[in-house]
């Protein structure tokens, strides 16, 4: 899957990375972990494979990075793990949380 682009607050740009690449039957799988960044208008493809590559890596080195999102039961309990240096608000969290399980609910919206 792409990054989701989206903007909490007033002006503070998230790109949000779902963390799995599975696929069941050749269909995408929704993943339940969301790694955040910052960025800057625009971003390149060289930018999101970049992020992309620390996934898996426990520590991010990335200065975008902000931490990560879980939906342990989507709808009803989720987990915030904050990046060292910088972190989003508990405001921000809850309106990145909205914006990504509208993601999740609408399949149109996915970008494969």
């Amino acid at each position: 899957m792409q990054p989701i682009f989206i903007t909490v607050g007033a002006t503070h740009p998230l790109m949000i990375i779902p963390d799995s690449q599975a696929h069941m039957d050749g269909h995408p799988v929704l993943t339940y972990t969301y790694s955040i960044y910052g960025y800057q208008q625009p971003v390149n493809q060289q930018q999101i494979d970049s992020k992309a590559a620390e996934l898996l890596l426990k520590k991010k080195k990335d200065p975008d990075y902000l931490g990560t999102i879980t939906f342990e039961l989507p709808g009803k309990l989720f987990n915030y793990e904050a990046a060292e240096g910088q972190q989003l608000t508990s405001e921000e969290v809850e309106e990145a949380i909205e914006q990504i399980t509208q993601y999740r609910e609408t399949p149109g919206m996915w970008q494969i």
